[in-house]
């Protein structure tokens, strides 16, 4: 996840090049690279799967996505925290909403 926001006119190349020159990062790589606009509710995923790059977004419907506070930066988060951020969930601890009490 790249930290801070990022200007969400950016496209494919353009996000390649932040993760190549700010993130130090090789965007061709495998990895997924997520970054989130300033308003919050809209996010892109740049991935390149080895025959060629990709590029997702998502804008939720209510809420905002949880994104770390530093400003500057990459962080790295599991499948599970990615699935849950891409939700609305807060991915940093995410909690059970009820628990199975018995099973008849």
């Amino acid at each position: 996840m790249a930290t801070g926001h990022t200007d969400m006119r950016r496209g494919m190349r353009s996000l390649a090049l932040r993760v190549q020159e700010s993130l130090k990062r090789d965007p061709h790589a495998g990895d997924l690279y997520i970054f989130r606009g300033r308003s919050g509710d809209l996010v892109k995923i740049l991935w390149h799967d080895g025959s060629g790059m990709s590029l997702y977004a998502k804008r939720l419907d209510r809420g905002k996505f949880i994104w770390p506070s530093a400003s500057d930066g990459a962080i790295s988060i599991s499948a599970a925290q990615m699935a849950y951020m891409l939700e609305g969930i807060d991915w940093r601890n995410p909690q059970l909403s009820w628990r199975l009490r018995s099973a008849g």
